[in-house]
């Protein structure tokens, strides 16, 4: 298992866009399960629903958390996509 920290920079925070960005994205790695946390709230990365319902505001803190087959690319991929802002 992988992990690592990063801070939300969207102005809208982790709202319905990059939520499913962020899905498609992980739903390549097959075998790998990619998770979202943030306070007390939990999600998995490939499901648009629970990474709404988090409902992750700008400046919070995230962190990724993937394990399995590919773990550290998927955490690569995901950890980018954040801190690029997801193309915003």
């Amino acid at each position: 298992m992988v992990a690592k920290d990063v801070k939300i920079i969207n102005e809208q925070g982790l709202h319905m866009r990059p939520a499913g960005v962020l899905a498609a994205e992980m739903k390549k790695f097959t075998g790998c399960t990619v998770t979202i946390s943030s306070g007390d709230k939990t999600a998995k990365a490939t499901a648009v629903m629970q990474l709404m319902a988090a409902g992750i505001k700008r400046g919070a803190i995230v962190e990724i958390t993937a394990d399995g087959d590919n773990e550290q690319a998927a955490l690569d991929k995901a950890a980018e996509l954040f801190e690029s802002g997801f193309g915003e």
